[in-house]
């Protein structure tokens, strides 16, 4: 059985070159026993209201796969925390919670999408703290779909000019709070997005040997993706479409 990971495609409409390149990889993925996509599958998601012919097509494509057997899961991103269970519900899917260990075989994971590591970039740790409050984004969602499409791009706009003054360091995962998270979680082996440097890192901490994967952004020539066959281990790639 083979399981999959994807994270980070950043999907839009004004994109049609790396949807396409979605829309491929899900024909590589029949017979596949698992799929999770580990945060930031849309650029910006506004609500399960809103849809457009390509969030339709996303729908149709998946659950299309999901009625083949092949089991799919969302993680909230940062771009895409207000997804619920009306989009994964229609996408034959289940929402899975941050921090969520599975087992592959006799092996367990650590699944993130990896924004939460980043520890040393205080003032997005304190903007996340803000957009993951219920009450705030219960206040978001009860605006129209103009005004969150409107706030979505100011949020996106802020963002990249903010990325631009940050020291590069800040915005890659704090090692000592990847190994607090793999401590609380007592596994070996973490996988996540979000950093956007795709690489798979092997470390000691107390003597015990470890693994982080971390996957990469998707492009509009080429996408990243973990393949992990049960009774070996878990294999990054980068593909071209």
């Amino acid at each position: 059985m083979t399981h999959y990971f994807i994270s980070d495609l950043h999907l839009q409409g004004n994109r049609p070159a790396m949807s396409e390149g979605f829309f491929g990889l899900l024909d590589r993925l029949k017979g596949a026993e698992t799929l999770y996509i580990l945060g930031d599958f849309f650029e910006v998601w506004i609500g399960d209201d809103y849809t457009d012919a390509l969030v339709e097509r996303i729908q149709t494509s998946l659950k299309a796969l999901a009625d083949q057997g092949v089991k799919i899961f969302f993680m909230h991103g940062n771009r895409d925390f207000l997804m619920g269970d009306v989009f994964a519900n229609a996408c034959g899917a289940d929402m899975l919670a941050e921090g969520t260990v599975i087992t592959v075989g006799d092996q367990q994971a650590l699944l993130m999408h990896g924004d939460s590591l980043c520890t040393r970039d205080v003032a997005y740790m304190n903007m996340r703290q803000l957009f993951r409050n219920p009450e705030w984004q219960a206040d978001l969602l009860n605006k129209s779909i103009e005004e969150r499409l409107a706030i979505g791009q100011q949020v996106r706009s802020e963002s990249k000019a903010g990325q631009q003054m940050k020291a590069d360091d800040i915005m890659d995962v704090t090692p000592e709070e990847v190994d607090k998270v793999m401590d609380d979680a007592k596994v070996s082996l973490l996988i996540h997005g979000h950093t956007h440097r795709p690489a798979t890192h092997d470390w000691e901490c107390n003597g015990q040997k470890r693994q982080r994967i971390v996957l990469g952004d998707w492009g509009d020539a080429h996408g990243w993706l973990i393949r992990w066959d049960e009774g070996s281990s878990p294999v990054l790639e980068k593909f071209g479409f």
